[in-house]
């Protein structure tokens, strides 16, 4: 700016005519100019602050500047919309993200609150699980030990009723002694046969029909004899033909611990090695019931759903007896319908099933599978394949509902529970009646083929002299 000044200054003098014409009259600067001989003059003007709009043709250098200046205002004011713009975009951010801070404290409190609640339910259950086991435990306590009690009650009265028998007997024979004594006193005495009396047979409750005892009794023996083994005398009374059979839950326990076990191979492997009495409760069910556990026969843990031995317990029953068992555990007993349906419930379980002839000889039939559907479906016999020494009797049977005498589900026109005398899953009618009538010294007579009998093993006409029913997990 100052250079353009000065020449512009400079073209004002020279215009004007202002140049001196002495080179004495130098002020400032003197230099010879050695080719025209003349004096040349520089004035230096000092540089002035200028103020204000200068008369100098800028025209187009301000537009210029001003242009520039515009587009670096614009380029300011752009990127401040943009600073703005972020900034309000961050603000928002900034604001949403403090907001779902609050919201996280306050879920983390909700959380933490739940899982104390959450953690106090836990400790408070498993305090009612742990007092639940415990009550559970005393129960099974309990029960073993009513069941003793109960036991020994039953054996009590057992006594108590021969030792009455007994005494009334003694009692009659001492008034009979009397009475001789004073015939013997007496001047017309007449002879009196000393004879002691036949003790009266002690009372029981008999929980079936006269009729069903006529026909489960022994049939092979005479009927004096019969009259004669019905009012016999002894210290304890003892089991006869007629006699009523007593449930199979009151036998004596055998068992060191209470249990109650799963099953007899339960017991086995639970270092119970002697064969017995057992408490039972399978897996599914909360019934208890005592069975016979066999672990002396074909590496043990069976559990003997059935047996007959000896006639002395009748197997001609209805419809809910076979459901819940009968007999007496260390003797004849049918387990029970629906203890045996639990049982084969657990798991996959197979059939044995040994027979002896009056002879000694003993036979055996095996089936690999074994289990009974519900009692709304009639207890249906569903049976696998057979293996043995006895013939396979039974599997004519599988697939068939189980008949008693007042409930007929057999394919027979007639009830074949009423012809074979027990109860079984007959067909039409049977090749096996292992519930039949226990007849004397193998062949027996009878209208029709109602013994207990294998037909494989002797045919329907032989009543076999024991027979077992076992079962045991696979």
């Amino acid at each position: 700016m100052g250079t353009t000044l000065l020449i512009g200054l400079g073209t004002l003098l020279l215009t004007l005519g202002l140049y001196p014409n002495a080179c004495n009259t130098q002020k400032v600067l003197n230099r010879p100019d050695p080719k025209d001989g003349r004096c040349s003059y520089t004035f230096i003007v000092p540089q002035q602050k200028l103020s204000g709009a200068l008369c100098v043709n800028t025209a187009s250098a301000n537009q210029s500047e001003l242009q520039t200046l515009r587009a670096e205002l614009k380029k300011q004011q752009e990127q401040m919309d943009r600073l703005r713009a972020r900034l309000e975009q961050e603000g928002a951010a900034v604001m949403e993200v403090r907001t779902l801070r609050k919201e996280s404290n306050s879920m983390n409190s909700r959380i933490t609150q739940l899982y104390a609640q959450l953690l106090s339910e836990v400790i408070t259950k498993k305090d009612q699980i742990l007092e639940q086991k415990r009550v559970e435990s005393l129960l099974l306590n309990a029960t073993a030990q009513a069941l003793q009690v109960s036991n020994n009650y039953r054996e009590l009265e057992k006594k108590y009723g021969a030792l009455t028998s007994m005494m009334s007997a003694q009692n009659q024979f001492i008034s009979r002694l009397e009475k001789q004594c004073q015939c013997k006193n007496s001047p017309h005495s007449a002879a009196v046969t000393l004879e002691p009396p036949n003790a009266p047979k002690p009372s029981v409750y008999h929980n079936y029909s006269s009729a069903a005892n006529d026909v489960q009794r022994d049939q092979s023996l005479p009927a004096a004899q019969q009259q004669e083994n019905s009012v016999s005398v002894g210290p304890l009374p003892t089991s006869t033909a007629d006699a009523p059979t007593e449930p199979p839950f009151i036998s004596f326990p055998v068992t060191k611990t209470p249990g109650p076990w799963r099953d007899c191979q339960h017991v086995l492997s639970s270092g119970e090695g002697i064969s017995g009495i057992y408490l039972l409760r399978p897996q599914g069910t909360n019934t208890l019931f005592q069975a016979w556990c066999e672990q002396s026969h074909a590496q043990g843990g069976w559990t003997v759903i059935q047996r007959r031995q000896d006639g002395s317990v009748n197997f001609f029953r209805t419809w809910e007896q076979y459901k819940q068992g009968f007999g007496n555990l260390d003797g004849e007993y049918w387990l029970g319908l629906e203890h045996l349906y639990w049982l084969t419930k657990q798991g996959q379980y197979k059939l044995r099933l040994t027979l002896e002839d009056w002879q000694g000889r003993q036979v055996f039939a095996e089936y690999d599978s074994f289990h009974l559907e519900p009692e709304t479906d009639w207890y249906r016999l569903r049976l696998g394949h057979y293996q043995g020494t006895a013939g396979d009797s039974l599997s004519w049977h599988n697939n068939k509902a189980f008949t008693t005498l007042d409930r007929d589900k057999d394919s027979y026109s007639g009830n074949c529970a009423h012809f074979q005398k027990g109860g079984w899953w007959y067909h039409m009618c049977a090749h096996s009646n292992l519930n039949g009538v226990w007849y004397r010294g193998g062949h027996y007579r009878s209208r029709y083929q109602d013994g207990v009998y294998w037909a494989e093993f002797h045919g329907g006409s032989y009543s076999l002299k024991r027979v077992s029913m076992m079962v045991k997990p696979i």
